[in-house]
């Protein structure tokens, strides 16, 4: 291949870019995605960055800097800029400089070993590590449940542990995944994946060829520093079915911790339409009921919750009194920091995180390489929408004027009531009224905000609402009607952000939102993701022109820009 139609370019603040259109870029992307995250995917031009996170993250998988350094020569269209290569080495060479092993004379002790004295004596210095290490002949002793404690720590320096203790394999559990078919990108296969339990239907169900990729990366070949990770798949590509792919390989008691109450009772309807589970082997532990089982589904908010903010969180107990063999960890994004503190304690247990994006408001990716495990499978959204697993989105902004008399209260208003004026903006119904007319044969969420306006358009609408105050067996009621298409528009408030198994939802309308938050708007893209007939998706937010909310609508177009979504903006006028 000629160097000027190589695909990529790499620059010496560590971006890599990507000319998607450019001979060998697919094998190019394969080559770079163990070492650089994927930042943006417009249409032409990707952008990665190589981080010391994902250095640490292929030294993890066994890649070294000289592997890096052929993958960059390679494909890149220029000569990689001198100096930066130096820099790997460095980097990576950090990841196995401390190991951390089981004692093979004290059960409850762990020992940890820094190949370089230097490195040693800095581990000896830290303040921070101080209370949990003792000094032995070589290296450090530290108790059993400060593992993760101490690999939190240590990564806080630079330092990412190579952990090789041993893992506990959890009581036996014989389950299988229902009989699977191998088939290619499409709607038939994709339908038959999903099926529709709710219909009592219990077809094969394909087990597609990135799923299978996914499973392997975590489980590796069983030995040292596997059997723990991160899978990182766009909503709608079946992260469910991945989770109970691990389960099945390992055939062990698993806990299963998810966002909210909709995801649990998601979670025990795939486990018993794909698995060869016995409704008596799966058990709920949320507010509304708290059974243990071999395979048990619990909430992040029953784990967190505590008397007082002093007090000791009473359900940790879960995590601690019976013998799990694997922990997934679904939308590990949202993973709570009290989580992170129990988890921390469980690093004999193999661990797996699902998410569609391991961005954190709270910047701990961190503590999610620590305490879980370094990301293990990553895919561009666009990549499975070329290949028919996703529904292309198309989004839209549609942008309209504030109601005339709103304009000068908007005007004399503070910045938290301007943006709820606007947010609030009357205008914004009709608009969405006339969307959902326009499309008659759609399955249609109206997310929002704030209440007062949900409950308003949900009466023009004659649509059911759901809140957070909706009670569960409401709710698991109304998104059953809704998969069957008895209900053609629901309305929704924030409980749509997370986990809501509505793989029929072809339009979304957002009338008001944070749009601020990166994970906000890859959740509720996510509701409308699923394959459909036409796979032809529709997102579409409304906007007042010439307020707060536009601001706040330019980092939505930029991650959607960012992501290879195509966004167009509409201006509206009143009628």
């Amino acid at each position: 291949m000629d160097s000027a139609e190589k695909p990529l370019i790499v620059q010496s603040d560590r971006t890599l870019l990507l000319d998607v259109h450019a001979p060998g870029a697919e094998d190019a992307r394969a080559a770079i995605l163990p070492f650089a995250e994927l930042e943006k995917s417009p249409e032409h031009i990707h952008t990665y960055r190589i981080t010391p996170l994902s250095l640490w993250n292929a030294a993890s998988a066994g890649l070294k800097p000289q592997d890096v350094v052929t993958a960059l020569a390679t494909y890149s269209r220029y000569e990689v800029p001198a100096g930066i290569s130096a820099g790997f080495a460095d980097t990576m060479a950090r990841y196995g400089k401390i190991r951390l092993r089981s004692s093979s004379t004290e059960e409850t002790e762990l020992i940890l070993f820094a190949e370089d004295e230097l490195v040693e004596k800095e581990i000896a210095a830290a303040k921070s590590l101080g209370e949990y290490l003792v000094k032995a002949e070589k290296g450090f002793t530290l108790k059993l449940t400060n593992r993760g404690t101490v690999k939190q720590e240590l990564i806080k320096l630079g330092w990412p542990v190579q952990d090789e203790a041993s893992l506990r394999e959890g009581e036996a559990l014989e389950l299988g995944l229902r009989e699977i078919l191998p088939g290619p990108p499409g709607k038939d296969s994709a339908h038959s994946q999903f099926g529709d339990s709710s219909k009592g239907e219990r077809r094969p169900f394909v087990l597609r060829d990135y799923q299978v990729e996914a499973v392997r990366s975590v489980l590796g070949q069983g030995g040292p520093g596997t059997g723990f990770g991160v899978v990182v798949l766009p909503c709608g590509a079946g992260k469910t079915i991945v989770g109970m792919a691990v389960m099945a390989q390992l055939k062990t008691n698993t806990l299963i911790l998810s966002a909210n109450v909709a995801a649990v009772h998601q979670w025990i309807d795939e486990l018993l339409d794909k698995t060869t589970l016995r409704p008596d082997q799966i058990a709920e532990y949320s507010g509304d009921s708290k059974s243990v089982a071999p395979v048990t589904i619990a909430t992040y908010q029953i784990l967190t919750w505590r008397p007082d903010k002093s007090g000791d969180f009473p359900h940790f107990a879960l995590f601690r009194q019976y013998p799990w063999g694997l922990i997934i960890y679904d939308e590990v994004h949202l993973l709570p920091a009290p989580v992170f503190r129990v988890t921390a304690e469980l690093q004999a247990v193999r661990r797996l995180g699902l998410t569609a994006t391991l961005v954190r408001e709270d910047g701990a990716e961190d503590a999610v390489f620590s305490l879980v495990g370094p990301k293990r499978y990553d895919v561009p959204w666009k990549d499975l929408e070329r290949k028919g697993w996703i529904a292309e989105a198309l989004c839209v902004e549609v942008r309209l004027d504030l109601l005339d008399k709103l304009k000068i209260p908007y005007a004399v208003a503070g910045k938290r009531e301007k943006y709820r004026i606007a947010a609030e903006n009357p205008l914004k119904e009709e608009a969405a009224l006339e969307l959902i007319e326009n499309h008659p044969g759609d399955h249609i969420l109206v997310i929002g905000q704030y209440i007062s306006q949900l409950e308003s358009i949900a009466a023009r609408l004659k649509a059911p609402l759901v809140t957070g105050k909706t009670p569960n067996a409401e709710r698991e009621k109304i998104y059953t009607a809704f998969k069957k298409g008895e209900i053609p528009v629901m309305v929704v408030s924030k409980v749509a952000n997370f986990a809501l198994d509505l793989p029929d939802a072809s339009m979304a309308v957002q009338i008001s939102g944070s749009f601020g938050s990166r994970q906000e708007e890859a959740q509720r893209l996510g509701r409308i993701l699923r394959p459909k007939e036409n796979n032809n998706s529709y997102f579409y937010t409304i906007v007042s022109r010439s307020t707060v909310e536009e601001d706040f609508a330019a980092n939505r177009q930029k991650f959607l820009a960012e992501q290879g979504y195509r966004y167009s903006i509409q201006h509206w006028e009143a009628t």
